[in-house]
């Protein structure tokens, strides 16, 4: 028969003198818990990476990427833009191969005409600044083998060169559609050159791209880890999906591994809201830029990182105003404006600023959650504050239970006055109890509010078809994000 005291480790039928004292550090821990938080980086390899494609891997610094990955492959341009923004998130990298049947985007500069001025020409390739240096009578064939030269010398831009006859045909490391998002173009900075007096320089887009790697292979790869932020650098529709359907089966009440997929999309303003009104996932979220000379997989990687950093410290504050230093600005004239921006968000893309200087911050981050199962506009779920907020109020209501009741037997509230306090009892009223302070602590950080609507309206009930389980209806009222102050001058003359 049980003592009215339950013990660990101390046998109730122990005959033996002596003093036994056992340490129970079930009571230990007080407070909120830190929710576990890892991000993935999901991107290309190259060959001379030395890690297999399909091996999630750990990094710690942006030497890491190269080594593992390959110098100038996606993933390693992901991991050091993440870790310039975020390096105390446990970081992980997962590669894929090219798609044999892919094809590598191409474009070109094409030079003509012969220099009558010396001049320095800086040329971009997917935000990667490469010098030339131009001297009086050089010719267009000239120009254009140190350009190729110039783009082959930096092995960390994302493409390679070739010259032939003025023309500098320029060639994605990779395979895939993505390489159709390289930016080209001479000149960037102010009073940087797009080209030198007597000659004329025609940039051809990156185009021609095709055939991303399945993501499939990379979600098998990760069946059994947890990655609370995943950075993504494909973002076409099959893709896509893959992953949406992978988070929202990791997101139900009976594998609770919370996650989401961060993605940037380079295009202009129909295009973006076409892509994002096709997307309804509260586990994905799309930027959006036209004309961004950064490659949208290092804008995807730094967002995630940097949004990860926020929303480990406070879900709810809004991720507004977090800068990205290696994302650059377009030109002015392909900048969204704010009604653009508006309307983009209402299309499931979210959005990114610039500063008078082009230095880049997130605006808004929102998931591309749009409408219910009943094609009815839906915002439950729209806001990845949301989201993140009720995430982490799942975990420490959980992680209460959990604590407080690990391995307890279960009656009904009519036992609390017969059972001695040593036992190892749980009833609906205690659980209620223990829920009720770990939303009281919840309201004291700023993520609840209106406690006394949660007492109110809190339900815990012992399962009336099984006497094993108690059943609860959490009503948590997570705090909102400051986003809008509207007021109108009433003046008086």
């Amino acid at each position: 028969m049980p003592d009215n005291i339950t013990f660990m480790s101390i046998p109730l039928n122990w005959r033996v003198p002596g003093a036994f004292v056992e340490v129970d550090h079930t009571k230990a821990v007080r407070g909120l818990p830190s929710m576990p938080h890892r991000i993935l980086l999901l991107g290309q390899r190259l060959a001379t990476g030395s890690v297999a494609a399909g091996v999630p891997t750990r990094v710690t610094r942006a030497a890491d990427g190269v080594d593992y990955f390959g110098r100038g492959s996606q993933l390693a341009q992901m991991v050091a833009a993440a870790l310039k923004v975020n390096s105390s998130t446990e970081l992980w990298a997962l590669a894929l191969d090219d798609l044999p049947a892919g094809v590598k985007a191409t474009g070109t500069l094409a030079v003509t005409g012969t220099a009558t001025e010396a001049a320095t020409l800086y040329a971009y390739v997917g935000g990667g600044r490469v010098a030339v240096n131009v001297a009086v009578g050089d010719t267009a064939a000239v120009v254009a083998t140190a350009l190729a030269a110039a783009i082959n010398a930096n092995a960390d831009l994302p493409a390679t060169a070739t010259a032939a006859a003025g023309t500098v045909t320029v060639t994605a490391r990779h395979k895939g559609l993505t390489g159709n998002d390289i930016d080209l173009r001479v000149g960037y900075y102010q009073g940087e050159k797009s080209t030198a007096a007597g000659l004329t320089i025609a940039i051809t887009a990156m185009a021609s791209g095709a055939g991303n790697p399945d993501v499939t292979a990379a979600i098998a790869a990760m069946s059994t880890g947890s990655f609370y932020t995943i950075a993504m650098a494909w973002t076409d529709a099959t893709n896509m999906a893959a992953m949406e359907t992978e988070l929202a089966g990791r997101w139900g009440g009976m594998d609770m591994r919370a996650g989401h997929v961060i993605g940037c999309l380079s295009g202009t303003f129909s295009g973006l809201t076409t892509i994002g009104s096709a997307r309804n996932s509260p586990h994905s979220t799309l930027f959006g830029l036209k004309k961004c000379p950064t490659v949208p997989w290092v804008t995807a990687a730094q967002v995630a990182a940097a949004v990860e950093f926020s929303g480990a410290n406070d879900p709810a504050i809004p991720f507004r105003g977090l800068r990205l230093p290696d994302v650059m600005a377009p030109a002015e004239a392909d900048r969204f404006t704010n009604t653009e921006r508006n309307l983009l968000m209402f299309d499931g893309i979210s959005t990114i600023i610039f500063d008078v200087d082009g230095s880049a911050m997130v605006e808004q981050v929102l998931t591309t959650y749009q409408t219910n199962t009943f094609g009815l506009d839906d915002t439950s779920l729209l806001k990845l504050n949301s989201k993140w907020t009720s995430d982490y109020m799942r975990y420490v209501f959980r992680q209460a239970v959990v604590r407080d009741y690990p391995a307890h037997k279960l009656a009904d509230d009519n036992v609390l006055g017969q059972i001695s306090p040593g036992q190892k009892i749980a009833t609906p009223r205690l659980i209620k109890n223990t829920l009720i302070g770990a939303a009281s602590q919840l309201a004291a950080v700023g993520l609840l509010e209106d406690l006394e609507q949660f007492k109110r309206e809190l339900v815990v009930v012992r399962s009336a078809s099984d006497p094993n389980r108690v059943n609860a209806i959490l009503p948590a009222n997570i705090v909102n994000q400051f986003d809008v102050f509207a007021a109108a001058v009433q003046f008086i003359l």
